[in-house]
């Protein structure tokens, strides 16, 4: 210390040493109050300077993590939300569904079967639209067994002599609608039956004649003076025709015509009977293209017929002034399900709101849902991080009803007219279902996962922040009695140095 030529005494420069350490110390702890650091730079503690200085750099590196991973889980609880809502509106997919499956209000229409169906031939009702594929027809009536062949039948008037081997008895004849085919009866062929002569004496003797010339294209029958020829077929198709009857006189005697064959026609007849309501409500219940899409009933003598659809169906062969059934040409109109119809729209509706949803669940530009992958880094070298999207059983997918995803195809109008079909969809809703929760399940899962990073490291900038203060922040309470002690020792000190001086006074007085 430079004195400058003044002299002090050795008690008076202690006292000075003294006053101005204090004051040094006092300055420094007053700035450790001010600032709340004891250690401010590398000058005051290296070792905990740059120890402090790292363990602070760590925990803001881990800090500007903690916002990516924050938004993280907002991104998964976002898909989450989502996966919870679109579980949701499954279920009211299958309550649509179960709905469909349990309504039963099915319109139909009740018909009278008319007692003047033309039974000539089969006469039909034609069922069309609703679920039925094409044209179904169902028979009204049936063609029976023919009851009779046809024949022509005539009485032998009396004996004709073929005296002359000229003389001829000629007819044609027609069988089942085939060509005419010329017959003539020689006298020859007159001799070859019977008694064997040339005279045809009885009916007997004709039958064997016709029988002789015919031949199987026809049966001869007859009994006594009666003699028939009958077609071998039966029914409407069942014709006998004889045409162009006549005799041809050889010479002789006239030869007239008294074997009672004549020109004439006969036709065979065939029965046929109408259904009964019972057999044609049958004939539709038991049709394969009409099971489970019409159903048919006695209804007090009536035939219900109930479309068991939800498209309008047409049932033809209805007369157009009676409302009867008979075959004709009218339509009736039966209307379709109302109920079902409309829930194939909410179920469409309810189907479109799903991937919506699904669109709709992203946070910041990532949507998990839709299949894009959420990256999560946990500490600052990047060597801790998790990769998030939604998978299902084959692998990563996002939610939707696509069919590698949720498989839900939209609903169709013949898939809400079959309860079996219903039944099947109902069960694909609930593997629908089960791919949804196991994919809410992972995201739960994952979602725990960060939610646990985050809250330790948040706990870890913690840390680090303490120990990073321990290193270098001041003790208040200890620098604050520190700067109590130094005052009381700086006035200590200024006392001590007045007593000093003192003695240096009392020297003067000696002068005085």
């Amino acid at each position: 210390m430079a004195t400058n030529g003044i002299v002090l005494s050795s008690s008076v420069r202690t006292n000075l040493l003294s006053l101005q350490d204090t004051t040094t110390q006092q300055g420094i702890v007053q700035n450790r109050l001010a600032t709340g650091k004891k250690v401010i730079s590398a000058l005051d503690n290296p070792t905990n300077f740059f120890t402090s200085a790292g363990l602070t750099q760590r925990a803001n590196d881990l800090a500007a993590l903690l916002d990516g991973i924050s938004n993280g889980v907002k991104t998964l609880e976002a898909a989450s939300n989502g996966a919870t809502s679109i579980t949701k509106v499954l279920e009211s997919m299958q309550a649509n569904v179960r709905q469909a499956r349990q309504d039963k209000s099915f319109k139909g229409e009740l018909f009278s079967l008319s007692s003047s169906v033309d039974t000539s031939a089969v006469r039909n009702i034609t069922i069309s639209g609703g679920s039925v594929t094409g044209a179904v027809n169902i028979p009204l009536n049936t063609v029976g067994t023919p009851a009779t062949a046809a024949s022509r039948s005539f009485t032998f008037g009396g004996a004709m002599s073929f005296d002359d081997a000229g003389d001829q008895l000629n007819f044609s004849i027609a069988i089942d609608g085939g060509a005419s085919t010329a017959v003539s009866i020689t006298a020859a062929d007159v001799a070859a039956v019977g008694n064997n002569d040339a005279v045809l004496d009885d009916a007997a003797e004709l039958r064997a004649v016709l029988a002789a010339k015919l031949g199987s294209s026809a049966t001869i029958g007859g009994s006594g003076t009666t003699v028939s020829i009958s077609s071998n077929s039966t029914g409407a198709a069942s014709r006998i025709a004889i045409t162009g009857v006549s005799v041809v006189n050889g010479g002789g005697a006239a030869l007239t015509n008294t074997s009672g064959l004549a020109d004439g026609s006969a036709t065979g007849t065939a029965t046929t009977g109408l259904k009964t309501i019972d057999e044609i409500a049958d004939a539709i219940n038991s049709h394969p293209s009409l099971t489970g899409k019409v159903r048919a009933s006695n209804d007090g003598g009536k035939l219900r017929i109930e479309n068991l659809s939800v498209k309008d169906m047409t049932v033809a062969g209805v007369n157009s002034t009676t409302g009867q059934i008979d075959g004709s040409g009218g339509t009736k109109t039966i209307a379709l399900n109302e109920i079902r119809k409309n829930l194939v729209a909410q179920f469409n509706d309810l189907r479109d709101q799903l991937d919506k949803i699904a669109s709709d669940a992203g946070y910041n530009g990532v949507n998990l849902l839709r299949g894009d992958k959420l990256r999560v880094v946990f500490n600052e070298r990047g060597t801790s991080s998790i990769d998030i999207e939604a998978k299902n059983k084959t692998g990563p997918s996002g939610v939707s009803t696509a069919a590698n995803s949720l498989n839900i195809p939209p609903v169709t109008e013949d898939e809400y007219s079959s309860d079996d079909l219903l039944d099947a969809r109902f069960n694909a809703l609930k593997d629908s279902l089960t791919t949804l929760q196991s994919q809410s399940s992972n995201l739960g899962a994952n979602l725990g996962v960060v939610q646990i990073r985050q809250d330790f490291t948040k706990q870890m900038i913690t840390t680090l922040q303490t120990g990073s203060d321990f290193l270098v922040n001041a003790d208040m309470n200890e620098e604050g009695a520190n700067l109590l002690a130094l005052n009381t020792r700086q006035q200590l000190s200024q006392t001590a140095l007045s007593l000093a001086s003192q003695a240096d006074q009392a020297v003067l007085r000696l002068f005085g």
